[in-house]
């Protein structure tokens, strides 16, 4: 049987996003069963349903592959105690026209972190309510993580054994969720 396809969203436009570096050390951690893929945001419009005729290809390839996903993993930050506005946009596209929402049905799972002490605590919260609105399952557990220079490793990985242990733990729950409601 084949990997379950993950698509890894990372919520941030920033070139030096720390989000990215932790989504792709997540990605490292290498959970049986479930092979990532990262799929791009920062490129898309704003939401207009005026677009709605004539979606822009960047829209359609976008919900082409969060639809072709069994599941999507969310690496975000916090901004203002909220989701980015670059990752709410991407939501937006992907929840209309309500009948081809890609949200729906799709286990999802949320992570982030930031240098604040509370990580991305807030803003994954806010997200959880956005998502289960438009009828993703959203894996339970929490992730966030304050960041600190030595979270990821020269390497790219996850540099502490204990954080190292807890985000492969939340990744492998995750993997059970994907592994009872995903179609196969």
């Amino acid at each position: 049987m084949s990997d379950y396809k993950v698509a890894v969203i990372v919520g941030s436009n920033r070139r030096g996003s720390i989000n990215r570096k932790l989504a792709e050390a997540l990605v490292k951690l290498g959970t049986a069963g479930l092979a990532f893929s990262f799929v791009r945001i920062d490129d898309l419009p704003m939401y207009n349903p005026d677009l709605e005729v004539d979606r822009p290809a960047v829209v359609r390839r976008f919900t082409d592959e969060i639809a072709a996903s069994d599941a999507v993993l969310f690496v975000m930050p916090e901004h203002n105690r909220s989701l980015p506005a670059v990752l709410k946009n991407a939501i937006d596209w992907g929840s209309k026209p309500a009948d081809k929402n890609v949200w729906r049905d799709k286990p999802v799972a949320i992570t982030g972190t930031t240098p604040g002490a509370i990580g991305t605590a807030v803003g994954q919260q806010h997200l959880r309510q956005v998502l289960g609105i438009l009828g993703a399952v959203v894996a339970g557990g929490e992730a966030y993580l304050t960041f600190k220079p030595d979270l990821i490793g020269p390497d790219g990985t996850i540099a502490n054994e204990g954080t190292r242990a807890f985000l492969a733990a939340y990744l492998e729950n995750f993997a059970g969720l994907v592994r009872k409601l995903a179609p196969r």
